[in-house]
């Protein structure tokens, strides 16, 4: 993945590639909604088969719930993996966050989105997280090349 770390993204290529992995980022969110779901009726049942000692347990639905946590932990991960393969950077699962690698005035810094803004505003160093999120200063968004 060290190609992939090493890729600078202008704002108007970050933006166009933001809008190509939002429906990957939804598919992700909400297949890991579904799996924390499912994880939960499963450490349910567990504690049922424990106090039980395995009487009355449907096997099969508990074969079943099994086989789509593992397909949903699969989905996750390609997603994740088709996210990352194009150098952006998932930073938050949980809420959306993508940061995409730039520079602006000779600084790396990462152009920072979360699912639900309607575009790139921000930005913030790579030292710094989503708190240190700055505007992206119009004179900065150079559409036309990498931020300089």
């Amino acid at each position: 993945m060290a190609d992939d770390e090493s890729k600078i993204f202008s704002l108007r290529d970050a933006e166009r590639l933001r809008a190509q992995l939002e429906p990957i980022l939804i598919e992700a969110i909400e297949a890991r909604r579904k799996l924390a779901e499912l994880e939960e009726q499963l450490a349910k049942l567990a504690e049922r088969v424990q106090q039980s000692g395995g009487m009355m347990i449907p096997f099969e639905k508990a074969a079943k719930q099994r086989l789509e946590r593992n397909r949903l932990a699969e989905s996750i991960q390609s997603a994740l993996e088709r996210i990352h393969s194009t150098g952006c950077v998932v930073k938050d699962l949980e809420v959306g966050l993508l940061d995409f690698p730039a520079r602006i005035n000779g600084e790396a810094v990462y152009l920072c989105w979360r699912l639900g803004e309607d575009r790139i505003r921000f930005y913030h160093s790579q030292d710094e997280g989503f708190s240190g999120r700055k505007p992206i200063d119009p004179r900065d968004a150079d559409y036309r090349s990498p931020i300089q």
